[in-house]
C-alpha cells in the first residue's frame, strides 16, 4: 500500500475542502491516489464544502457556556435560519461553546482544538458539517470572561434550546457574595445589556473618537440655534452628560426595574449582600452583526434565467 503522506492529505484537501481526516480515509482507501480520493469524496458527497465556502453566511446561533466564575460564548454562522433549527447544528454550537471555556477568546485556539468523539479539529468538523448540511457555516468569533472570585452570567434572548439563540450577553461579577446574590444580579444586567447595547462599561472606557464624534455634532447643531459661544459650551457639557447615560452601561437607567441605574443597582445589591460586588466586564454578541448580507433582486434574477 502507498504512504499516505501528511503533504498528500494536504493536497486533497485544499482540492476539495474535506475534513482531514476524511482526505486521510480516502486516500487508503484508493492506495493513495490523489485522483481517485478525489472522485471517492464527490461520492460521499463530502468534496462539496469548497464550493459553498464563498457564500454568505449570516444567520446561525449565538452560543454561551458558564461555568461559575467564567462564562464563554460563541457565534457559529449559517447560510439560512432553517439551519440554526437543524439539531445537528445546534449540537455543534453547543458543543463547540464549551471548549471555548477552555480556548478562551482566540478562535483560531478553538479551531484546532479536538471535537469530541469525532476525531476531527472544530474546523475539520465544520467543514464536515458543511458537506453533510449543504450549506456554509463559519465559526466567526468567540469570547471569554472570567473572574477570580465571583460570578459570570449570561442571557440569551430569542433562545431556541439552552444557552443557543439571536442575541447572547455575558456578565462579570467580581465579589466575594454568594451565588444567591450574584446570579440573579447578574441576569438583570444581561437582559438590559441585550435590550439597549451599551457601548462600555465605564466613561473612561468610551471611545475617544465617539465623544469627540458627539461633541462636533452637538457643537453644530448649538450653533445653527444662533447661541452664544459661552451658552454653547455649557449646552455641550450637559448634552454630553445625557449622552454617557444613554451609551455607559454603569450610567444607563435599568429597562428591567426603570428607576435604577445600574450602577445604582449593582451598589443596592453589595449592600443587601453585606459584600462589595464590582460590575467588571461585559459582553453582546448580535447574530450576523457587521457582516455584509448579499441582497438579490429576485424578480432581476428570474428574468435573467429565462433570457428575458
Amino acid at each position: 500500500m502507498a504512504e499516505i503522506t501528511a503533504a498528500l492529505v494536504k493536497e486533497l484537501r485544499t482540492k476539495t475542502g474535506a475534513g482531514m481526516m476524511d482526505c486521510k480515509k480516502a486516500l487508503g482507501e484508493n492506495n493513495g491516489d490523489l485522483e481517485a480520493a478525489v472522485d471517492w469524496l464527490r461520492k460521499k458527497g463530502l468534496s462539496s464544502a469548497a464550493k459553498k465556502s464563498g457564500r454568505v453566511a449570516a444567520e446561525g446561533l449565538i452560543g454561551v457556556a458558564i461555568d461559575k466564575t467564567r462564562g464563554a460564548m460563541l457565534e457559529v454562522n449559517s447560510e439560512t435560519d432553517f439551519v440554526a433549527r437543524n439539531d445537528t447544528f445546534q449540537g455543534f454550537v453547543s458543543e463547540a461553546v464549551k471548549l471555548t471555556l477552555e480556548t478562551g477568546s482566540d478562535i483560531e485556539a478553538l479551531k484546532t482544538a479536538s471535537y469530541p468523539g469525532t476525531g476531527r479539529t472544530v474546523e475539520e468538523q465544520i467543514t464536515h458539517l458543511i458537506a453533510t448540511i449543504g450549506e456554509n457555516m463559519s465559526v466567526r468569533r468567540a469570547t471569554l470572561l472570567d473572574v477570580s472570585e465571583g460570578y459570570v452570567g449570561s442571557y440569551v434572548h430569542n433562545a431556541v434550546a439552552e444557552g443557543l439563540g439571536k442575541i447572547g450577553v455575558l456578565v462579570a461579577l467580581e465579589s466575594p457574595a454568594g451565588e444567591d446574590v450574584l446570579e440573579p444580579l447578574s441576569k438583570h444586567i444581561a437582559m438590559h445589556v441585550a435590550a439597549t447595547s451599551p457601548q462600555s462599561l465605564t466613561i473612561e472606557d468610551l471611545d475617544p473618537e465617539l465623544i469627540e464624534r458627539e461633541k462636533s455634532v452637538l457643537s453644530d447643531q448649538a450653533r445653527a440655534s444662533g447661541k452664544p459661544e459661552n451658552i454653547i459650551d455649557k449646552m455641550i457639557e450637559g448634552r454630553i452628560r445625557k449622552y454617557y447615560e444613554e451609551v455607559v452601561l454603569l450610567k444607563q437607567v435599568s429597562v428591567v426595574d426603570g428607576e435604577n441605574r445600574i450602577e445604582q443597582v449593582v451598589d443596592a445589591a453589595a449592600k443587601e449582600a453585606g459584600h462589595p460586588i464590582t460590575l467588571k466586564a461585559f459582553a453582546r454578541y448580535a447574530l450576523g452583526e457587521g457582516v455584509e448580507r448579499k441582497e438579490s433582486d429576485f424578480a432581476a434574477e428570474v428574468k435573467a434565467a429565462v433570457g428575458a
